[in-house]
């Protein structure tokens, strides 16, 4: 074995945070300066593995090859057939050689220009969204921008991509949230069985919807349509079970993050007014902007990787068969990595953040996760950039998937940038 980080570094305490204190939620950057200073990997008994805290431990773990993404199903088996069925066929879920073909697949699919077809359609309901906003915000005084703006943009824009009918939209929001909560720790047995039952009604949806585009044999200009149709060299194509999965994965992974991405950001933007004006000053720095916001309150705290054979992170030995975690949030605070990690920089660059992942598991959806959180920043800075808080936000009481329920914001309506 050998260290891939650096020389062993002494054994940690006990790390000092409870993923469920909500406190330690509402802002866990404080806890994860003081776990870097300790060291870089730490043994957390609660979750029952290794989190890795520094930025170049993170980065280890997410792009060794001795480290993976090895799917135990959820137990008891009987209980949890449709939520491991998702898991067990998903792309995420699978090291090499099922994840090579299930990635390129997809990857072919998403080849076939959607990311191109979508940018304009993305801008303009990004537009009409905060046009929304603005007028709730002039009849009402206020609005929350999470129900108007940050969540409803990446459901239309994931959906459009899919080719999931609007009237759908809803539930299929609901199912997700009830499974990404399965992804936290100790989740209580209602939860569970709700994380069951959603992932079961969306099979069952899907494997409708799979047919009928089977039936009448023409293929729209979606995402559905051309993973249905796309093969691999060997002439292979997704199977059935393959294809759910593709699809849950893809609208859960465009939802959950997105929703993040834009009320994190929001939130952070408001909380530096100076950055909020030099993006108002310089709509060119949208892009950076982006970046910085995923580095800054990364919408995935967490990432989990299972060894498939012995490693060591940073001087802490991981066993064949043991989990290695990335704090993401950690990982992107990190002033051996970033300047002033703790200041919000909308120009900030290098911007080396692992907010999309890194190694063979790199979001596939990020190009159009940074389009839809760059438009909607932009759609803010011109139709309304006297925006700022109406009252206090609130966190969801999640870790692993870090974000809001309620944004409230309201603005001086009427007052747009003309350029």
């Amino acid at each position: 074995m050998s260290d891939i980080v650096g020389k062993p570094l002494r054994s940690a305490p006990e790390p000092a945070f409870d993923p469920a204190d909500q406190n330690f939620v509402a802002d866990p950057y404080p806890v994860f300066a003081a776990m870097r200073r300790q060291a870089a990997v730490h043994w957390h008994s609660q979750l029952g593995y290794a989190v890795a805290v520094t930025h170049a431990a993170c980065s280890a773990v997410l792009r060794h090859r001795s480290l993976g993404r090895i799917w135990t199903d959820a137990r008891p088996e009987e209980q949890f057939t449709a939520f491991n069925l998702l898991h067990r066929n998903s792309l995420l879920e699978n090291e090499p050689p099922a994840h090579g073909r299930l990635r390129r697949l997809a990857a072919a699919a998403f080849s076939r220009g959607h990311v191109d077809r979508l940018r304009p359609w993305v801008t303009r309901r990004a537009q009409a969204l905060v046009d929304q906003l603005a007028e709730r915000i002039a009849t009402e005084g206020s609005a929350d921008l999470l129900a108007i703006l940050a969540a409803p943009l990446p459901i239309e824009v994931i959906t459009e991509l899919l080719g999931i009918p609007p009237a759908d939209r809803s539930v299929l929001r609901l199912w997700s949230d009830s499974i990404v909560k399965m992804y936290e720790s100790d989740l209580d047995p209602a939860h569970q069985r709700d994380a069951e039952q959603a992932a079961a009604d969306f099979t069952a949806y899907l494997r409708d919807l799979l047919a009928q585009r089977r039936k009448f044999g023409q293929p729209g200009n979606d995402l559905i349509s051309d993973l249905i149709a796309i093969t691999d060299v060997d002439k292979a194509q997704l199977s059935e079970d393959e294809l759910v999965a593709t699809v849950v994965l893809l609208f859960m992974a465009g939802f959950e993050a997105s929703v993040n991405v834009v009320g994190n950001g929001v939130l952070a933007l408001m909380r530096h007014r100076d950055q909020w004006q030099r993006l108002i000053d310089d709509p060119g720095l949208a892009a950076s902007a982006v970046e910085e916001l995923i580095r800054y309150d990364s919408p995935l705290q967490l990432f989990e990787r299972t060894a498939i054979a012995e490693v060591i992170i940073a001087g802490h030995p991981v066993p064949a068969g043991g989990k290695i975690a990335a704090l993401l949030g950690a990982a992107g605070r990190d002033p051996h990595a970033f300047f002033q990690p703790d200041r919000l920089d909308i120009s900030r660059t290098p911007n080396p953040h692992l907010g999309f992942g890194a190694g063979i598991h790199y979001c596939l959806g990020a190009p159009l996760a940074r389009i839809e959180a760059r438009d909607a920043l932009l759609a803010l800075c011109q139709h309304l950039p006297t925006l700022e808080l109406a009252g206090q936000p609130r966190q969801r009481p999640e870790f692993v998937i870090r974000g809001l329920d309620h944004l409230p914001v309201t603005a001086s309506v009427g007052h747009r940038v003309v350029r």
